[in-house]
């Protein structure tokens, strides 16, 4: 049988693991925009943006799987697990989030996962 003073440290770690997963969760679904930066060419490398507009061109990529998207004139990075999730077409509206990057000398915003893009229509 489990001592009295374990049993309290096995309901606080307990505790503790469900409120860091709750605030992971939360901060998933709603964390992003509060600390998300409009994106412009002024948001160094590194910087977590959100990009909203229309998708002038969707690529692949010459490895295969991954997606170029060209938003509102800005390279937008989609690797394989998560282009594989989305249909993606030209003319629509969409919000992203992800990090500024430059690529080959070239600013684009790579997209971690599908649950970064939203399709507006």
């Amino acid at each position: 049988m489990l001592e009295r003073q374990e049993k309290t440290a096995l309901v606080a770690l307990v505790c503790v693991v469900g409120i860091v997963l709750a605030a992971h969760l939360l901060f998933g679904a709603v964390g992003r925009p509060l600390v998300a930066t409009p994106y412009s060419d002024d948001v160094p490398d590194g910087a977590l943006v959100l990009l909203e507009g229309r998708i002038e061109e969707v690529r692949e990529t010459a490895t295969g799987g991954h997606l170029v998207l060209t938003v509102n004139g800005t390279a937008v990075f989609l690797p394989q697990d998560a282009a594989a999730a989305l249909e993606l077409r030209e003319n629509e509206s969409v919000t992203l989030y992800g990090v500024v990057q430059t690529y080959r000398g070239k600013r684009e915003v790579v997209v971690s996962s599908a649950a970064d893009i939203r399709v507006l229509g």
